[in-house]
């Protein structure tokens, strides 16, 4: 009795003794799972924490990045050099000595670049050349206008300005019509087909200039006065609306073998001007004009005669080569005033008082009374106007002591100078 009894405490103490274990090994197993789970937890929540400060951190990066590139970002710059030159008349009157003629020199030399061999290495610099174009071209016998003087040339003169590097002509002048309304439309097409844009007049170019968009407004005046106005402010608005970034108006105007301008220049000038144009060119009074600065912007006057078959001895044989260089920072106009006149004269025999059609660079004591008469003649523009006179940059500044090629020294003109011989039947001016 008493063994059964001490039998069934040891079975009870046994069964207690493993109830403990299986508690405990529960107790471990529930242990170990509640603590894989919160270190799997503590390692996920490691692992995010550490992504997103890596992605906080390269967004930072992105936006310091980019932060200064847009601090470092240059804006974006252009600068394109104009060039401008006077009266080209390509041709000759039918009533003038052929033998001293630009056609006669144009048979002798048999060479189309020999015209403007002297000035190529000022025009094939430049981004743009704009001359006036004052004749017409044409193969048509046509006929001729009853006028003084009436200039015609053949269609294979266009090449004088190809192979000189031109690459805009006005063609809004007193002689744009000589032979009838098919002679300016001949011309046109003539120049047209040789690569170099026409204007004038209703027509207007827009020309794409290193990625610059020109807008170029010739102007007639010395039928209408005033009266062009009208005409030359719509054409410019035209422009604009079609994206000119710059304006250049020509305007053949003004009074012959003046070196002062008239009041309707003066006015017809800064009109344009107010109306959008950054630059005025100014032809017809055949000799030298003074240059005003209007509005921080250019008008030259007169840029005078350059390779001018309306005579083949003109007095005064005084000219230039205007240039302006541009430049524009994201597609807007910068306002500086970056000139410079190269002092010419229009024939290489200037000295002997012959026409031989070559406009020739010139230097020295020449030169230098070339680009004092232009001052002269802006000083008188602002004297009598209230203008302001430009600062008046040339070529002859850069070294005075270094020789260019291709130029000559003598003396410049006197205003109202006798120097040269005229043919009285020839047209000194036009």
């Amino acid at each position: 009795m008493e063994e059964n009894r001490k039998k069934r405490q040891r079975e009870r103490e046994r069964k207690m003794e493993m109830r403990r274990r299986q508690v405990r090994r529960q107790k471990m197993i529930l242990g170990g799972a509640a603590g894989g789970a919160l270190l799997l937890l503590i390692l996920v929540l490691a692992i995010r924490a550490m992504a997103a400060g890596a992605e906080r951190q390269q967004e930072e990066e992105k936006q310091k990045q980019q932060a200064q590139e847009v601090q470092e970002k240059e804006p974006e710059k252009v600068s394109l050099t104009i060039s401008a030159a006077g009266d080209c008349t390509l041709g000759t009157d039918e009533n003038f000595y052929y033998a001293t003629s630009l056609p006669a020199k144009y048979e002798a030399v048999q060479d189309p670049g020999y015209f403007f061999q002297k000035v190529l290495p000022v025009f094939s610099q430049d981004d743009l050349t704009i001359v006036n174009m004052e004749g017409i071209l044409t193969a048509e016998e046509l006929q001729r206008e009853i006028k003084q003087f009436a200039f015609k040339g053949d269609p294979e003169y266009v090449q004088i300005l190809t192979e000189g590097s031109v690459e805009a002509a006005n063609l809004a002048n007193n002689h744009s019509r000589d032979y009838g309304e098919q002679s300016y439309t001949d011309t046109i097409e003539i120049m047209e087909n040789a690569g170099i844009p026409t204007f004038g007049y209703d027509r207007t170019a827009l020309l794409d200039v290193k990625g610059v968009k020109v807008g170029l407004v010739g102007t007639y005046e010395l039928a209408d006065h005033m009266g062009c106005e009208e005409e030359m402010i719509q054409n410019i608005e035209s422009l604009k609306e079609q994206g000119a970034q710059l304006i250049i108006a020509s305007f053949h105007w003004g009074i012959e073998r003046t070196n002062v301008p008239n009041e309707i220049q003066v006015d017809l000038a800064h009109s344009a001007i107010d109306h959008g144009a950054d630059l005025v060119l100014g032809h017809h009074p055949h000799v030298l004009q003074g240059i005003e600065t209007y509005k921080g912007k250019n008008i030259v006057y007169s840029l005078g005669n350059f390779c001018f078959g309306g005579n083949s001895g003109p007095n005064d044989m005084d000219a230039m080569i205007f240039q302006q260089t541009f430049t524009l920072e994201d597609g807007e106009l910068v306002g500086d005033n970056v000139t410079n006149i190269t002092p010419v004269k229009i024939s290489g025999s200037w000295a002997q008082g012959v026409n031989d059609y070559q406009p020739t660079p010139v230097e020295g004591d020449t030169g230098e009374g070339i680009i004092s008469r232009i001052e002269e003649y802006s000083q008188s523009l602002a004297d009598q106007y209230g203008t302001e006179p430009a600062v008046i940059n040339s070529s002859l500044d850069s070294d005075k002591e270094e020789s260019q090629s291709g130029t000559v020294e003598g003396n410049a003109v006197e205003e109202n100078s006798e120097a040269g011989a005229v043919n009285e039947t020839e047209e000194s001016s036009s």
